[in-house]
Formats: C-alpha cells, sequence, structure tokens
C-alpha cells in the first residue's frame, strides 16, 4: 500500500509555501483547472467579466470527473505548469498542503480584507482549511455542493398511484424524509409500468474506479451513524467505521441497490444516474445539486415534472459533502494574476453572479438573502442539505483511503462479498495499515 500511496500523492518532502500578497499586477494568461461538468461552463460565463476587467486571457482545462484525480494529482506530484488556479476537491487539501501543491492564502485573505466569515462556516471548513479545526486557508470555497435527490413528480401526482399507495403504505405518496421511506417508495414504483414502459425505483451511485460507490454509500451510512473515529483526531475507527449502526446503513444501501435499480446498474455514477433519469428509466435518482439546475431546465423531465429533496435521514440528518475549493497552485508562473482571480471572484457581487449562472456560491451574501430560497426550487434544499454536510477523510493519504473504501463497498454491495459486518470489518483493517505507514497509529 505505501507504494501505491507515493505513486498517487508523490513522495514530495512536505513543506509550507507562505506568500506575502504583491501588487495585483496583470498577468497575460492564466489556466484554471476543474472536472468537466455544468458549473465548469457557467464558470467560463463568469470569467468573461474577469477578463473585460483585468485584460488577462482565461483559459480552462476541464477534464471528465472519472479521470479528474489521476489527471490532476499526477500533474501536481510531476511538477507540471498546466493550472495556475485550481478547483480541486476538498479531500485533496491535505496533501497538497503538506505537499507544498497549494500557495497558503492567510496573508494575502488578510492584506485584501477578504475574510472567511463571510463564507458559510462548513464550506469553509470543508474546502479551505488544512489541519482541520484550524485557521490555515489554503482555498477560498467556490463551489458549494452535496450529494440529494430529485423524483419524477408527475408520477407521483397520478391519482391512480397515489391511492394505490395510500392503501398499500397507509400514508401520502410524497418525497422521502427517510432511508425507510425511500426504500419503501422505491420498491413501490420497482417493475411498474407507466406511460406504457416499465420503470425501476431509483438510480444511486456504484462506480468502481474514482469515488461514485463511496459517495452514494455514504449517503446511507451517514444518516444511519457511521463516523470514521470515535474521537476526531484519533484515528480511533474500531467501533466506528464498523458499528452497528454503520452495518445497518451499508445493508440500506445494498437493500436498494438489489431491490430497485435498473438492469446492468453496476458501474454507474454521475452520468449513468442522469441518463436513467432522462431517459425516464427510474422514479427517483441520487446525483450533486450542481446538476439540478440542468435538470430543471430539462424539456423532457424539468419543469413541472421534477421535484427534489434533501438526503433523507435515518438516525441524524445528514448528506454527503461535494464541492470543492479554488486554490493558487504553488508553482504557477501567474502568480500575481492568479491572486487577481481570487481577488475578484470573492467580491459579492461576482459570488451573486455565480449563483444566477449556475454555480452554488456559499457567500453569506448570497444564502443570506431573504429571496435565495425562492430563486429556485432546489435553493431551499441547499441551504438543509450544506447544514448537514460530512466528509470523506481529507489526509494526505486520502487516495490510499478512498480506494480502499471503494473496493469493501463494491465487493459487498455489487459483487455480493460477504456481509456488511464483514465489509466494514475489512475497511478498519486497511485503514489502520494505512495511517500505521503514516505514523499515525
Amino acid at each position: 500500500m505505501k507504494t501505491i500511496k507515493q505513486a498517487l500523492l508523490g513522495a514530495t518532502s512536505a513543506f509550507v509555501l507562505f506568500v506575502a500578497a504583491p501588487n495585483l499586477a496583470k498577468a497575460d494568461e492564466l489556466t484554471l483547472c476543474w472536472a468537466a461538468w455544468d458549473p465548469a461552463n457557467a464558470l467560463v460565463e463568469l470569467s468573461k467579466d474577469f477578463t473585460s476587467q483585468s485584460g488577462t486571457t482565461m483559459k480552462f482545462e476541464f477534464v471528465p470527473w472519472p479521470n479528474f484525480a489521476d489527471r490532476i494529482l499526477n500533474e501536481l506530484n510531476s511538477g507540471g505548469k498546466l493550472c495556475d488556479l485550481l478547483i480541486g476537491d476538498s479531500q485533496w487539501l491535505g496533501g497538497s498542503a503538506e505537499n507544498g501543491y497549494y500557495v497558503k492564502l492567510n496573508d494575502f485573505f488578510d492584506k485584501e480584507g477578504i475574510k472567511m466569515s463571510d463564507f458559510a462556516d462548513a464550506a469553509v471548513n470543508a474546502y479551505a482549511t488544512w489541519p482541520k479545526g484550524t485557521p490555515n486557508y489554503w482555498a477560498l470555497p467556490a463551489m458549494g455542493d452535496a450529494n440529494a435527490w430529485f423524483y419524477r413528480k408527475d408520477w407521483f401526482a397520478q391519482p391512480e398511484i397515489q391511492a394505490e399507495f395510500k392503501k398499500k403504505y397507509n400514508r401520502d405518496l410524497a418525497a422521502p424524509t427517510t432511508w425507510d421511506e425511500l426504500i419503501q417508495v422505491a420498491e413501490f414504483f420497482n417493475g411498474r409500468e407507466i406511460d406504457g414502459k416499465k420503470v425501476y425505483g431509483a438510480a444511486i451511485f456504484t462506480e468502481r474506479a474514482s469515488e461514485g460507490i463511496t459517495m452514494g454509500a455514504t449517503s446511507a451510512l451517514y444518516p444511519y451513524g457511521f463516523k470514521y473515529e470515535n474521537t476526531p483526531g484519533k484515528y480511533d475507527m474500531e467501533g466506528a467505521v464498523n458499528s452497528p449502526e454503520a452495518v445497518a446503513g451499508l445493508e440500506a444501501y445494498k437493500k436498494l441497490y438489489k431491490c430497485c435499480t435498473p438492469p446492468g446498474y453496476t458501474d454507474a455514477y454521475m452520468g449513468e444516474s442522469l441518463d436513467a433519469f432522462k431517459s425516464g428509466q427510474v422514479a427517483m435518482a441520487m446525483n450533486w445539486f450542481a446538476f439540478f439546475p440542468g435538470l430543471y431546465k430539462d424539456e423532457k423531465v424539468g419543469g413541472d415534472k421534477i421535484g427534489f429533496f434533501v438526503n433523507p435521514k435515518e438516525k441524524v440528518a445528514a448528506s454527503t459533502l461535494g464541492g470543492q475549493g479554488i486554490s493558487v497552485v504553488a508553482n504557477t508562473d501567474n502568480m500575481d494574476g492568479a491572486l487577481a482571480y481570487i481577488k475578484w471572484f470573492a467580491q459579492p457581487d461576482v459570488q451573486k453572479k455565480w449563483w444566477s449562472l449556475g454555480g452554488y456560491a456559499v457567500h453569506k451574501t448570497v444564502l443570506n438573502d431573504p429571496t435565495f430560497t425562492e430563486s429556485q426550487p432546489f435553493a431551499a434544499d441547499f441551504l438543509v442539505a450544506m447544514n448537514q454536510v460530512q466528509d470523506f477523510w481529507q489526509e494526505p493519504s486520502y487516495a490510499i483511503l478512498l480506494q480502499a473504501m471503494q473496493k469493501r463497498l463494491h465487493d459487498y454491495v455489487v459483487a455480493d462479498k460477504g456481509t456488511a459486518k464483514e465489509a466494514l470489518d475489512g475497511l478498519v483493517k486497511d485503514w489502520t495499515e494505512v495511517f500505521k505507514d503514516d505514523g499515525k497509529l
């Protein structure tokens, strides 16, 4: 595992780069790297304002999600100069800070009057800080996100379906608020014929190679009570990762997968979830808030036909965190220009426009606006989700920790190997080995 870790994260000695903010001179050109998805297109549009104000030409390198981590982490490890600015996953913060890939922004923020208190607390903690719980900032919160759900509101509203559901379950058919309800509704729709077509209950995440099944399964694990540690910062995972509550959550996710997903749905992530919903295969689907503006605008399944709901609770209310911060890559040749972009992006008016274009701003000027919850049909759910998010490890060894979880979950949920308890016991063993290698246990 140590060999794999070095390959993924690099063997660079950790160092901290402090930057005294220079005068913000123009840079002729900047390249911003991110994943290829709807919000990236919105950022291209938004960044035209930066170009018009600064004279700096913006270039973009957008990588498909399944390849995003490998492509960009390899770029950082190799000391490449592709990216001046990077909107990287929250889990990259630990490794990128300790390996010197990102610029520490505290001095710059202080000089320019950029206050982290102006952004949602959960977003700052998740997207900007390392070590966790300290005011050391390596990014500006850029894109709030969480895993949530959408459903065929028009199917739910059909009188004959409503009547049948109430007769069977003695309650009204509505968007689920608990995981028990979610599975019940999925079972109800699964195999039903609607508009002359057989449909299925739900599209969920099962992808093996990158992060998919972990992001999906934690949407069940967290509400059931899964924890990474018994004591934060102590890496005491036994009885937390594999607690009875965690076992029940993983069993619930497998039950949903087995009962109610479309045929052949063994390696599905964002794109497959969207395709299943847009093609009319499923009554419900999970995916990131980032895709909700596009879904609502979809001519076939959007508008009055679609509804949205926050990740259902079970024992606790919890949502799987997505989203990213924007960082300055430490070896950029355009430091002044990159910092100028950060300063520009942090402005309240820019943040408001970012939201209006389909980006998920987490600036309090946007979130606290009295009209925010009515600005989009999913805006209120976004606020709820961002106040209950939980995230994966942000340790420097996150890639190895993630791949271990990917394998254990996929083997149990999709490949039918062993029990949920055995999968989580094995995960504790895997993670213990990683943290021992890191000298943390």
